[in-house]
C-alpha cells in the first residue's frame, strides 16, 4: 500500500514538474509576437499553397501591420489600411481595402494581432517545435482554424495552415530575422510603374 502511495505520489509531482516546464500556448505566441512585431521590422522568405489560387513563393517585409509581399506574379504593398497589388502579367494594379482573412493570406505573420481576441489557444509538441492552434470563437469569422508552427529556440514562425470555410492555405516561412524597414516600402508608388493601369476596388 504504501508503495502505491509513494509511486502515487511520485507520479502527481513528476507531473507537476512537466507542466510547470511546458510553456502555455499564449505565453509561446507573446514571445513570437515580440520577434516578428518588432518596431523596425523584419523580413522572411515564404512558400503559399493552396488548393484555389496554387502555389507560389517570394519574400515578405513587415513592420507592424503593415507589409510588402513579392511573387513572381505579384507584388503587394500594404501601408495599414490601403492594399496595392501589382500584377505582372496585366501591368494593372488593384487598390482595395482587404479584409482580415485577405490580409493573412498575404501576410502570414497577421496572427500576431489575431490571436489575442476571439480565438481559443491550445498547443502541443509536434518534431520538436511548438504547434499552437487557434480555433475562432465565432463561427461566422473568415478564418475559422489556424495553426502556428514556431521554432523553441528563437520564437521565430516556421508555417502558418489556415482554414477558411473547407480550404486550406499552407505557408512555409524561412529566413525570418529582425530588419529596419521604411514606411515607403508599404506603400504604392505610381513613378516606379509609370504603365500600369490603376483600378480602384474601394
Amino acid at each position: 500500500m504504501k508503495r502505491i502511495l509513494l509511486f502515487a505520489l511520485m507520479s502527481v509531482m513528476t507531473l507537476g514538474i512537466y507542466a510547470g516546464n511546458t510553456p502555455s500556448a499564449k505565453s509561446v505566441l507573446d514571445k513570437t509576437a515580440a520577434l516578428v512585431g518588432k518596431k523596425s521590422g523584419a523580413q522572411a522568405d515564404f512558400q503559399i499553397a493552396n488548393a484555389k489560387i496554387g502555389n507560389t513563393s517570394g519574400t515578405i517585409a513587415i513592420k507592424g501591420n503593415k507589409f510588402n509581399a513579392r511573387t513572381p506574379q505579384a507584388t503587394v504593398w500594404f501601408n495599414g489600411k490601403t492594399q496595392w497589388t501589382y500584377m505582372k502579367n496585366t501591368d494593372e494594379v488593384n487598390v482595395s481595402t482587404p479584409t482580415q482573412a485577405q490580409q493573412t493570406q498575404m501576410n502570414p505573420l497577421t496572427f500576431i494581432n489575431l490571436y489575442k481576441t476571439g480565438f481559443t489557444l491550445s498547443m502541443k509538441t509536434v518534431e520538436g517545435k511548438y504547434e499552437v492552434r487557434m480555433q475562432a470563437q465565432n463561427k461566422s469569422r473568415s478564418i475559422q482554424e489556424m495553426y502556428i508552427v514556431i521554432d523553441p529556440k528563437t520564437y521565430a514562425p516556421t508555417q502558418v495552415r489556415m482554414r477558411q470555410k473547407d480550404t486550406w492555405t499552407t505557408i512555409n516561412i524561412k529566413n525570418f530575422k529582425a530588419a529596419k524597414q521604411s514606411d515607403d516600402v508599404f506603400t504604392f508608388n505610381k513613378k516606379d510603374f509609370p504603365t500600369a493601369e490603376i483600378v480602384d476596388l474601394r
